[in-house]
């Protein structure tokens, strides 16, 4: 599968260059993407646990460590754009935990209609 957004990651790498354990994280979720052609739900899952479909459009948070990361995954194009990535903390300040809140962010980026 192909990543777009790949950057996103890296740069969080490099804001947290003292966090092994986080990069090491990362790596895992970039391998774990770039090894894999996902066609459905339940294969993500069975290679990302902690892949949690937070939108019908194909939207996932990955936990990786203390850090959350949103994902749009199109099944169909063998492609995932990473859209946002942070820290928890900043996951609960920008999204509140709310479903609707994720929802209103990503239609006011025209990510979903």
């Amino acid at each position: 599968m192909e990543i777009v957004g790949k950057k996103r990651l890296e740069k969080l790498k490099r804001k947290n260059k003292g966090n092994v354990a986080l990069k090491m994280a990362i790596d895992d979720l970039i391998r774990d993407l770039e090894n894999h052609t996902f066609q459905t739900q339940e294969e993500l899952k069975n290679i990302r646990p902690d892949a949690d479909c937070i939108h019908s459009g194909g939207f996932y948070f990955f936990d990786i460590r203390i850090h959350r990361t949103l994902i749009l995954i199109e099944f169909e194009e063998d492609e995932a754009t990473i859209v946002w990535c942070d820290s928890h903390d900043k996951y609960e300040e920008t999204f509140k935990n709310n479903k609707d809140t994720i929802h209103k962010w990503l239609k006011d980026r025209g990510l979903i209609n």
